[in-house]
């Protein structure tokens, strides 16, 4: 069974051919960091304009790569939940016309789900019922996945996610975007003990997360300094900064993976492409006993094999969508209807 898969939630346009929901044919990502890094983060017009000018040829591209041809899709996924709004509509757009145009199912999926299912990719043989840490610039989740689908909301962030504070902390030290990888490269070289940068909520028993404050914390340091006229260095900033950030996600997922009783714990998004954090919890897990298991680098940025994978489960199961589907900024996740926007109340069944 072969899967279109589209993404195009934010600034990436990227199409896949995923063939029984783990085999990987193409994952084609077309990144538009030279039309945001002038910005200092993505501008969603020009994203969304962006999206429009090369969609046809990204999926083109994907069906060459993966040797197929239009006529030998199965189904086609897309994101139609969670993502800049803009954007969303370009990719829906296109997986509603080939799915009319062909005469194939349609699966509209969640993009928060897309990269859930990012580590069933490289690791079909995941024991359900597992934690995940999603962290990426948008969204930083713990949810306790029970089965396909089905998820409950254990922790999410109250204001910044980690990647959302990297990139502004990148953005004041003049580093360029997206901030992320940047600021993992630097803090290689810089002392992590140099600033003593506050763990917001870290002693907090429970699962939530805040980044706004240790953000601040950043500016507040930079701006001292320069008002004294001192030099700061920034890898140790930069070093100092994702210490922090780490030291709060790793104690805010071993607490959960414990009291859940979980043997496996996912992580999944942009940020689970960090060094550090990957470094970090794989020594929780080997010290307390749990798995832990990540996507490869491409799949933990957005991408449509992760569209396409949660695309094939869903049509497994019966669930398709309508030609009318609309899309939405950020929708609830799951058969539970799990809502995780901040200033919002989680709905369970």
């Amino acid at each position: 069974m072969l899967i279109l898969g589209i993404e195009t939630a934010c600034d990436d346009t990227s199409a896949a051919i995923v063939e029984d929901g783990h085999h990987v044919r193409s994952n084609v990502i077309w990144t538009q960091r030279d039309v945001h890094e002038r910005w200092g983060g993505v501008m969603p017009e020009l994203a969304a304009r962006r999206h429009v000018e090369v969609m046809q040829a990204v999926i083109e591209e994907a069906l060459s790569t993966a040797g197929v041809a239009f006529s030998d899709i199965t189904a086609v996924g897309v994101n139609h939940k969670h993502g800049l709004l803009r954007s969303i509509v370009v990719g829906v757009s296109a997986a509603k016309a080939i799915s009319y145009a062909l005469d194939i199912p349609l699966v509209g999926i969640h993009h928060i789900e897309g990269h859930i299912y990012s580590n069933l990719v490289a690791h079909p043989d995941i024991d359900f019922p597992h934690l995940c840490l999603t962290v990426s610039g948008g969204h930083n989740l713990l949810l306790h996945v029970l089965r396909h689908g089905e998820y409950d909301l254990i922790g999410r962030t109250l204001d910044d996610a980690a990647g959302e504070a990297y990139d502004k902390v990148a953005k004041m030290l003049g580093l360029g975007f997206p901030g992320g990888a940047i600021i993992d490269r630097l803090a290689s070289e810089g002392d992590p003990t140099a600033y003593d940068f506050p763990r917001p909520m870290i002693n907090r028993d429970d699962y939530d997360f805040s980044f706004s404050g240790l953000k601040t914390a950043v500016s507040v340091t930079l701006a001292k300094a320069a008002k004294m006229g001192a030099s700061v260095n920034q890898a140790d900033i930069a070093a100092s900064f994702q210490a922090a950030v780490v030291d709060v996600l790793v104690a805010k997922t071993l607490r959960a993976a414990r009291d859940t009783g979980v043997s496996t714990v996912t992580v999944a998004g942009g940020v689970a492409a960090n060094s550090a954090l990957r470094q970090r919890l794989a020594e929780a897990g080997e010290k307390h006993g749990f798995r832990v298991l990540w996507p490869t680098l491409p799949l933990c940025t957005d991408n449509g094999a992760m569209v396409a994978t949660v695309a094939y489960y869903k049509y497994q199961a019966g669930i398709t969508s309508p030609l009318n589907i609309n899309a939405y900024s950020s929708a609830p996740i799951g058969s539970r209807e799990i809502v995780y926007k901040p200033g919002k109340r989680k709905r369970t069944n």
